[in-house]
C-alpha cells in the first residue's frame, strides 16, 4: 500500500547557485494576461479601425476637418479600450500572484516555500493532497500517494505512485504524500505551454462575442457594393465636383460600421475583471463572466465552500465496550502518520495528542475515493494492528447497529468519523473486512455566517442550488436546511443514483437538491447530467475530489484557500474564501451581458438606417443627406456617450440564448423606421424650392435626432433618475448645436422657417409613435426570463 525512502536532504545552497548560473530554472513566466504590446495591437489593428482610418484619411485629403471628426471619436475609443483592459491587466497579473501557490521545496534539510519560478533542476519538491504538480519530475519517496493525471491523459482514475516513477507537470494529488526530484523544469516542463496557455486574460469565444462578430462580418459584406454604388451616385449627382461626393460617400458609409460596439463589449467586460478584481475574485478568463451570468444552476460542495474548512471535535463514543483511553491514543497516532491532515484529522490532532509508544508501521492517506484513512501501528503492548478512520457507512455493514446512531447525529448536521481496528493490512483488497468498532468520532463543522444569505439570492434569481458532498446524505441535508435551502429536507444517498449516464440519472438530479455520498466520478456525471437537460451549470469547490466536476461545469468557481489543482481548472478563483464573493460575479455578470445587449440595439438601428438611406440615395439618385459631420453629432448624442453609461449601469436579468434573434428582431424594424422618416423629411423638405441643401440637410438631421432619441428612450427603460437626465442631456446637446451659431456654421446645420422643421418634427414623433408599437409587439413576442 505504501512505501517511504530515507528522508533526503535536498539540493545545497551552493548546487542551486550553480544551476542558476547554468540557467537550469523554472522560467516560465507567469501570464495572467495579454503583453501590454498585445493589447495595443488588438486594439488598434481591426477590421473596422482599418475601415474608418481609411475612410478618414480619404476625408482629410477632400474635406474639411468638421467632416473627420469621426476619426478622432475611433481613437479616442480605441483609447478607452486600452486603457481599460491595461487596468484590467494590472488587476489580474496582481492577483494572480497573490493566487499563485508556494510549493515546498526541501533544501539543506529544510523546508521553505518558494515561487515556482525559484525551482531548479534538481529540487526535492515535496507533495501533499491537493498540490498540482508544477515541474517534471522523478518520485523520491512515497507514503501512499496517488496521482490523477486526467488533465493530460483523459483518464480519471488515480495513479498510485511509488519511487522512481516519473511524475508530469499539469497532474495533481489525490490522496498521500511524499516527494520528487525535478528532472525537467522551465519550456521544457510537459505541460509548462499548456498551463501558460490556460492562465492567460482571454478575449475568446462566447456568446455575445460571437454573435456581435456574425453581425459585424455580414456588415462588413455590404459595405463594399454599397460604397461602390454610393460613391457613382453621388459622382452622377453633383457632376464634376468629386470632393463633394466623395465626403457625401462617407458619410453614407460611416454610420454603417458599428465599430463602438467592439470596443464598448471589451471595455464592459474589463471593467467587470476589475470590479470583481477588487472584491478579491480572479477572473481567469474573461467569457467566465458572462457564462456565470447564463448559470440556472449551481453545484455546491458543502466542506469548504457552505462550511468553513475548520472543524471542531465534539465528542468520542466508545462502542461496543472499548476503552475511550484507547481510542483517543490511537486517534493521536494516526494524526502522526498523516503527513498531511485534512480538516477533520486536523481538528482531532487539535484534541489528541500523539501517545507514547505507538509506532506508525505503514499509512494510508485518506481518498475522497474510498473515504477512510489509515495506519498500521505498533502499540506499547507489542500488537501491531491495523486502525482506520472515515465514514461508518462505508467501513461498516449495512444494518450494524452504530450505523442508526451515526445517522442520528448525521441528521443533526453533525460529521461522524468511525474509528475502527482491523487484523487485515493496507494492502488487503478490503481493509474493512472485519472490522471491530472502537469510536465514533463526532465533529461539528463551522457554517460560513454569509451562506445563507447567498443561498436566498440564488433562490430570488431562479437559480437552482444543488449541494453535492461526499459526507452522509442527512448530516448534509441537515447542514443545507440549517441554511434554508429548499428542498434540504429530503436529501438522497448519491449511492441509489443510476450507475450510468441515463434519463433516469438526470431526472434524479432535477428532483433533489442535497446528495450525499458522492464520489469525484459521480459528481462529474451529475454536472453532465444537468447539462443534458439543458442547464447551464456552475461547479464550486476547494478540494481535489471537486477537479473533475469543475472541468466539466460551464463554470468552475474554486475557494481561494482550497487545493492547487482546484485553482488550475477553475474559470473563477475566489481568493478572500468568501462564499458571499459568487452572487457579486453572476451580478457582474449580468450587467455586462444584459447591458451589452441593449446598446446593440442602439448600434445596429444605426447600422440599419444607415443602410436605407445610402440604398433609397442610389435609387433615386439624390445628393446624400448628411455630411459625416452631422452623422458624427447623431452618433455622438443618440449612440456613443449613451452607450458608454448603459453599459455601466446596474442589470439583474439573467443572460439567454439567442442575442443575435433578440436584438436584430428590434434593430432591424426600428431602423428601417427611423431611416424611412428621415428620407421623408429630406424629400419633402427638397420638394420646397425656397429651401437650398443646407435647410434640407437639417430638416432630415432633425427627424433622425427624433426617432434615434426615441429609440434611445426606449432602450434606457425601465427609468431611474439618471436615465432621464441622460436623454435629456442628449436632447439639450442637439438643441445647442441647432441654436448656437459657430455650432450652426460648424456643423452646417441651420433650420429655415417653419414648414419644413415643423413637417420634420412631426414625421419624427409619427415614426416615434410606429417604435413603441413595434417595440411593445416585440416585448410580448419575446419570451420573458
Amino acid at each position: 500500500m505504501t512505501s517511504t525512502l530515507p528522508t533526503r536532504t535536498g539540493l545545497s545552497t551552493a548546487e542551486v547557485a550553480e544551476r542558476v548560473a547554468r540557467g537550469e530554472v523554472n522560467d516560465v513566466p507567469l501570464r495572467s494576461s495579454r503583453s501590454t504590446g498585445e493589447i495595443v495591437r488588438s486594439n488598434v489593428f481591426t477590421r473596422f479601425n482599418a475601415i474608418i482610418g481609411t475612410l478618414f484619411v480619404v476625408i482629410m485629403i477632400v474635406g474639411p476637418i468638421q467632416d473627420g471628426l469621426f476619426g478622432f471619436i475611433i481613437v479616442a475609443n480605441t483609447g478607452i479600450g486600452i486603457v481599460q483592459e491595461l487596468r484590467a491587466k494590472q488587476t489580474l497579473d496582481n492577483l494572480a500572484v497573490i493566487g499563485e501557490a508556494k510549493p515546498r521545496v526541501r533544501r539543506d534539510g529544510a523546508t521553505r516555500e518558494l515561487s515556482n519560478a525559484e525551482i531548479v533542476l534538481g529540487d526535492l519538491v515535496e507533495l501533499g493532497s491537493g498540490d498540482k504538480i508544477t515541474v517534471d519530475g522523478e518520485v523520491a519517496e512515497a507514503e501512499g500517494l496517488e496521482v490523477d493525471e486526467s488533465l493530460l491523459t483523459g483518464e480519471a482514475d488515480p495513479v498510485l505512485k511509488h519511487p522512481g516513477d516519473p511524475v508530469l507537470s499539469g497532474s495533481f494529488v489525490v490522496a498521500g504524500g511524499g516527494a520528487f526530484t525535478t528532472t525537467k523544469v522551465g519550456r521544457a516542463a510537459y505541460a509548462a505551454q499548456l498551463a501558460e496557455e490556460a492562465s492567460r486574460f482571454t478575449l475568446v469565444e462566447s456568446e455575445l462575442r460571437s454573435g456581435i462578430n456574425t453581425i459585424l462580418r455580414y456588415v462588413t459584406y455590404l459595405l463594399i457594393p454599397t460604397a461602390i454604388g454610393l460613391a457613382l451616385s453621388q459622382l452622377y449627382v453633383n457632376g464634376s465636383d468629386w470632393r463633394e461626393a466623395i465626403r457625401r460617400m462617407v458619410a453614407g458609409i460611416v454610420p454603417m460600421v458599428p465599430e463602438g460596439l467592439v470596443l464598448l463589449t471589451s471595455v464592459a467586460f474589463a471593467i467587470g475583471v476589475v470590479r470583481l478584481g477588487r472584491r478579491q475574485c480572479l477572473v481567469q478568463e474573461l467569457p467566465a463572466i458572462e457564462g456565470l451570468a447564463r448559470v440556472d444552476t449551481v453545484c455546491l460542495d458543502k466542506t469548504g465552500t457552505l462550511t468553513e474548512g475548520g472543524m471542531d471535535v465534539e465528542r468520542l463514543t466508545p462502542l461496543d465496550g472499548a476503552r475511550p483511553e484507547t481510542a483517543e491514543r490511537a486517534l493521536g497516532a494516526l494524526g502522526t502518520a498523516d503527513a498531511r491532515p485534512n480538516a477533520s484529522m486536523q481538528a482531532i490532532m487539535d484534541v489528541y495528542a500523539a501517545p507514547d509508544g505507538w509506532a506508525v508501521r505503514e499509512a494510508a492517506a485518506f481518498s475522497s475515493a474510498r473515504k477512510w484513512s489509515g495506519a498500521e501501528l505498533a502499540e506499547p503492548d507489542g500488537q501491531v494492528a491495523t486502525w482506520l478512520l472515515g465514514a461508518p457507512d462505508v467501513l461498516l455493514p449495512a444494518g450494524h447497529p452504530a450505523l442508526a446512531e451515526a445517522d442520528e447525529l448525521g441528521a443533526q448536521g453533525l460529521r461522524v468519523l468511525l474509528l475502527g481496528r482491523t487484523p487485515t493490512s493496507l494492502d488487503d483488497p478490503d481493509p474493512a473486512r472485519g472490522l471491530m468498532p472502537q469510536a465514533l468520532v463526532v465533529l461539528r463543522q463551522r457554517v460560513r455566517p454569509d451562506a445563507a444569505e447567498t443561498l436566498r439570492y440564488f433562490e430570488r434569481q431562479n437559480v437552482s442550488a444543488k449541494v453535492i458532498s461526499g459526507d452522509n446524505a442527512l448530516s448534509v441535508g441537515a447542514v443545507a436546511g440549517s441554511l434554508g435551502l429548499p428542498g434540504a429536507d429530503d436529501p438522497m444517498d448519491a449511492r441509489r443514483l443510476p450507475e450510468e449516464k441515463t434519463p433516469a440519472l438526470a431526472d434524479a438530479v432535477e428532483r433533489h437538491s442535497v446528495f450525499g455520498r458522492v464520489t469525484p466520478q459521480q459528481k462529474r456525471d451529475m454536472v453532465g447530467a444537468l447539462q443534458s437537460r439543458g442547464h447551464h451549470v456552475a461547479m464550486t469547490g476547494d478540494g481535489v475530489n471537486d477537479v473533475l466536476a469543475l472541468k466539466d461545469a460551464d463554470i468552475g468557481v474554486a475557494m481561494g484557500s482550497g487545493s492547487e489543482a482546484t485553482r488550475a481548472v477553475a474559470q473563477i478563483v475566489l481568493l478572500d474564501n468568501r462564499f458571499s464573493t459568487l452572487p457579486l460575479v453572476v451580478a457582474e455578470g449580468r450587467r455586462v451581458i444584459g447591458n451589452i445587449e441593449r446598446v446593440a440595439n442602439l448600434f445596429l438601428v444605426k447600422t440599419v438606417y444607415a443602410m436605407l438611406l445610402a440604398l433609397a440615395t442610389i435609387i433615386c439618385q439624390v445628393p446624400y443627406p448628411f455630411l459625416p459631420r452631422h452623422s458624427t453629432v447623431l452618433s455622438a448624442l443618440t449612440i456613443g456617450t449613451p452607450a458608454f453609461f448603459l453599459a455601466l449601469a446596474p442589470n439583474n436579468e439573467r443572460a439567454r440564448p439567442g442575442f443575435v434573434k433578440r436584438v436584430l428582431r428590434f434593430a432591424v424594424p426600428a431602423g428601417i423606421i427611423a431611416g424611412a422618416a428621415a428620407f421623408t423629411s429630406y424629400m419633402l423638405a427638397r420638394s420646397d424650392p425656397a429651401t437650398g441643401q443646407v435647410a434640407d440637410t437639417s430638416t432630415a438631421t432633425l427627424t433622425l435626432f427624433i426617432v434615434a432619441l426615441w429609440v434611445l428612450a426606449i432602450i434606457a427603460r425601465p427609468y431611474a433618475l439618471w436615465k432621464v437626465v441622460l436623454v435629456a442631456a442628449m436632447a439639450l446637446g442637439f438643441v445647442l448645436v441647432m441654436t448656437v451659431p459657430w455650432a450652426q456654421n460648424f456643423f452646417q446645420l441651420q433650420l429655415v422657417g417653419v414648414r419644413d422643421p415643423l413637417t420634420g418634427a412631426l414625421i419624427g414623433v409619427g415614426a416615434g409613435v410606429l417604435l413603441e408599437i413595434v417595440w411593445r409587439f416585440v416585448r410580448n413576442a419575446l419570451p420573458q426570463p
